[in-house]
């Protein structure tokens, strides 16, 4: 993965075009969630993306949190602070925050390693909807609005037991549902492996907003219609 061709930085300021953003959405983590399309009105850069050029940056820690404050738009510029710290906060250049992140353990840049782990973790993401969220969805007897669908990130969180290693792969260990009235968060667990051994564990928690009463054939028509958004960009269309 090329990821420099997804991020503009200048110094310590970082930016993306939409017309990145989106690519990496569709190329890279097979998201095609309708808010990584150039022309949405409610665009914002996908928290995969930020995940993989902070680690890209700064490199890798056995720990790390990244908890999400903010949605990154095509038309913000966000700063990096040139700091050797275990806990640092990123801005944008009006002060507004968008991430916090906490790092602890030893430290590696080794390219291999992080391609690995920011490709392999990309990919994984990229299938939580439908794949693990409608499942989900139906056995809480809830639903996002299907109009607008909306699902942020909160918060992910990597532990890897060492960085002695050269690859990284994830396998889903659990899934949980949270329901807050019309708001629910998801929290999947996952082990972190290299050549089938576990090596680690993460999570990566989202929030739901608008929830409904669940409706199999808006599911279903809107599963439909992702399913066509992914083949029609893969073939061209």
């Amino acid at each position: 993965m090329n990821l420099e061709k997804y991020y503009n930085l200048e110094g310590c300021k970082l930016s993306f075009t939409r017309q990145q953003a989106s690519d990496f959405a569709k190329s890279v983590a097979g998201d095609f969630n309708p808010i990584h399309d150039v022309d949405s009105t409610r665009f914002c850069v996908p928290g995969d993306l930020l995940f993989a050029v902070i680690i890209h940056h700064y490199g890798l820690r056995q720990t790390m949190g990244f908890s999400f404050s903010g949605m990154v738009s095509g038309d913000d510029t966000l700063i990096l602070p040139e700091v050797n710290a275990r806990e640092i906060s990123i801005y944008d250049e009006n002060n507004k925050k968008y991430l916090d992140v906490s790092s602890n353990g030893e430290h590696s840049k080794d390219q291999k390693l992080i391609g690995s782990l920011t490709r392999n973790y990309v990919e994984f993401s990229g299938h939580t909807f439908p794949h693990v969220l409608v499942p989900l969805m139906k056995e809480n007897h809830v639903m996002i609005n299907t109009e607008r669908p909306l699902v942020i990130y909160d918060h992910m969180r990597i532990s890897l037991d060492t960085l002695d290693i050269d690859s990284v792969d994830l396998s889903l260990s659990e899934s949980i549902f949270r329901l807050y009235n019309k708001r629910g968060d998801v929290a999947l667990n996952y082990n972190l492996l290299c050549n089938g051994e576990t090596v680690g564990k993460g999570q990566k928690k989202m929030v739901l907003s608008g929830l409904r009463e669940y409706d199999q054939a808006r599911i279903d028509e809107l599963v439909q219609i992702y399913n066509e958004r992914k083949s029609n960009y893969r073939n061209g269309d």
